[in-house]
């Protein structure tokens, strides 16, 4: 398999959720006292003193509109941190959030999912190889074990 390639969210889907979440609320910022936010605009955690929001994000809705699909009974929306002002997106360094349990979540072309498995720090590559040998996935959410929430996507390479 080709090096699987890790996406944030779009830099146009940041714009929109930093004025209005996808549940439809007001985006409101914080300044980050302690620090440890997963941002999902960087793929990287909040340093103390950072200006953030956490906000409603649905990304299977926004992939489903954009591919002209109908995402069904499998469009959720979860909450992710975000930063304030515009970032410098990823640095494309090292998988993010992988010191951690995840799910790899796999979805179809149709937008339908079709299974997940509990991944631990380091089954990382062997997860994703063993997705994309399906021909049936398009790409995988990788998301937090303790609380479900979206962390970013992966397609193949």
């Amino acid at each position: 398999m080709t090096t699987p390639l890790v996406h944030a969210i779009h830099p146009t889907t940041l714009k929109e959720l930093r004025s209005a979440d996808d549940a439809g609320r007001r985006t409101v910022f914080v300044t980050d006292e302690e620090g440890g936010a997963p941002l999902r605009c960087c793929l990287r955690r909040s340093t103390p003193g950072e200006r953030i929001a956490l906000v409603s994000y649905a990304p299977l809705r926004r992939w489903a509109a954009e591919s002209g699909v109908d995402p069904g009974a499998y469009d959720e929306q979860g909450p992710v941190f975000i930063h304030a002002e515009e970032c410098g997106g990823p640095d494309g360094g090292a998988l993010p959030f992988a010191q951690a349990h995840r799910t790899v979540r796999r979805y179809s072309g149709e937008g339908r999912i079709l299974g997940g498995q509990l991944v631990e720090p380091g089954g990382f590559e062997e997860a994703f190889a063993e997705a994309f040998a399906d021909p049936t996935v398009a790409f995988v959410h990788v998301r937090a074990v303790e609380y479900g929430c979206f962390l970013f996507e992966v397609r193949k390479g």
